[in-house]
């Protein structure tokens, strides 16, 4: 039986800022989730995306559950993150609502080659997420 994806956590230096980032860019986190009931901070937050469960953990969770871990070096991992979009138009439109939050667009919305309206973002622990729509519709 094969093996299926079921879980992608990212680990942050700032649980509201990264939470706020991804809930601009589209996924369905629900307000506050960054705090517990009784109004203190979440060391982790997780949704459901379509069966895959997406996690965000803090640095000092992290820390927690493998002892000697260090934080890594912002900038671009060894993992691509892609969010794909219905329409083109959602491409531009997730680009100019992060924009408009102060997050920075890496590369901006354009036609790619591969037949796809294709963008990078830039998350608040400088990792670049891709947003992407294809151009023709798939069948």
């Amino acid at each position: 039986m094969p093996l299926i994806l079921n879980y992608l956590s990212f680990v942050v230096a700032d649980m509201e800022r990264s939470l706020d980032f991804y809930r601009t860019l589209g996924l369905p986190i629900p307000a506050g989730a960054h705090l517990n009931a009784e109004g203190e901070p979440e060391r982790h937050v997780e949704i459901d995306q379509n069966g895959l469960r997406i996690a965000w953990e803090t640095e000092a969770l992290v820390r927690q559950v493998y002892p000697g871990w260090t934080a890594p070096p912002k900038g671009q991992a060894r993992i691509g993150t892609a969010l794909e979009a219905s329409t083109p138009a959602e491409v531009d439109a997730a680009c100019q609502r992060l924009q408009a939050q102060g997050y920075e667009v890496k590369a901006a919305p354009y036609d790619a080659f591969w037949g796809q309206r294709y963008a990078t973002v830039t998350d608040p622990d400088g990792s670049s997420v891709d947003v992407f729509a294809w151009l023709e519709p798939r069948a």
